[in-house]
């Protein structure tokens, strides 16, 4: 039996000097163009020129003008939001791209935002679910609310509108790192979307207890399976080597700011990122798909160190990729 064809989406890959919004949807139409899957955003608040508050509107504008381009967040913050608000958020986004949202959700980490959306860190777990289930009870057309109180009953039911254009509706992917919130997104039977962050070695971890907590709870594992890595493909191995140490270099620089990537500390760049010529990295991806089953790949495009024309060129390969069995 034949596996599935692998999808390959990515995230942008210059965010420009003036932010993301500034060529983002360029480089939506060129993504498409070159038959990539999907564009994913994260969700990042007050990081300066990289912030990324309101994924959602700019996906809004890639949908304006793409036509077959999934449009997926890869950390969509339920803790920050009320419910309603995304539902009908995320059901105009549907309803405006023809179906094509991929939600990807996420919890969130820093501390410094929840202090300033006034939500107390230790009740993101708790929020995150119980978002999620008001969420999918408005998507089924479920009543939110309930208009007035009459003598003969609650008055009439308040409902959605509009639904999404997916029923019942966009698949979600859950962002998860640490043992507490692979257990919560087995426990909700949800695919786990595993980032850029996590090694070879974390990555088998995680996906063991996301099977087990997916058994625990009575829930199929989900056979989609989605995994972040940063890629860059290129035939010239001069080029190769720039783009190796300019990785090595970014890693350690985070890791010394306490923003390690991996999370697992000093590894080697082939243990979460895949750099090569297009075997290689087609056999790395083979690799990934046989130990995992892996069904989507996002690529991270940000390659420091190299020139507009390699990246490009490295785009152009990435995409060709998803052909190959």
């Amino acid at each position: 039996m034949s596996s599935p064809p692998l999808e390959i989406g990515l995230t942008p890959w210059d965010f420009g000097a003036g932010g993301l919004a500034q060529g983002l949807v360029g480089q939506a139409e060129q993504a498409e163009k070159l038959g990539f899957h999907s564009l994913w955003l994260p969700e990042h608040h007050f990081s300066g020129r990289g912030a990324i508050p309101s994924p959602l509107l700019l996906l809004a504008a890639v949908a304006a003008r793409t036509k077959t381009l999934r449009l997926g967040t890869t950390s969509f913050l339920l803790p920050l939001r009320h419910p309603i608000h995304v539902a009908e958020e995320v059901a105009v986004l549907d309803q405006l791209s023809n179906g094509r949202v991929i939600l990807g959700l996420g919890r969130g980490f820093r501390k410094g935002t929840f202090a300033a959306f006034d939500v107390p860190v230790k009740e993101k777990r708790s929020r995150f679910e119980a978002a999620l289930e008001v969420m999918l009870k408005a998507w089924a057309g479920e009543p939110v609310a309930w208009e007035g109180d009459g003598d003969d009953g609650p008055g009439e039911p308040v409902m959605l509108a509009p639904l999404p254009v997916q029923k019942p509706h966009p698949p979600l992917w859950v962002a998860a790192f640490g043992p507490k919130a692979m257990a919560q997104a087995g426990r909700l039977g949800l695919p786990y979307l595993a980032s850029p962050i996590e090694s070879w070695s974390r990555l088998e971890e995680n996906h063991a207890r996301h099977r087990e907590a997916c058994d625990a709870a009575g829930k199929p594992v989900p056979d989609v399976v989605p995994i972040m890595r940063t890629i860059f493909v290129h035939e010239n191995p001069a080029t190769l080597d720039r783009a190796r140490q300019a990785l090595e270099a970014q890693a350690a620089a985070m890791a010394r700011s306490g923003r390690s990537i991996p999370r697992d500390g000093a590894v080697a760049l082939e243990d979460w990122a895949l750099v090569g010529e297009p075997k290689q990295v087609a056999d790395g991806i083979a690799r990934y798909r046989e130990r995992f089953g892996m069904t989507h790949l996002i690529a991270r495009s940000p390659i420091p160190g190299v020139e507009p024309a390699e990246l490009e060129a490295s785009l152009a390969h990435t995409a060709s990729l998803a052909s190959q069995p």
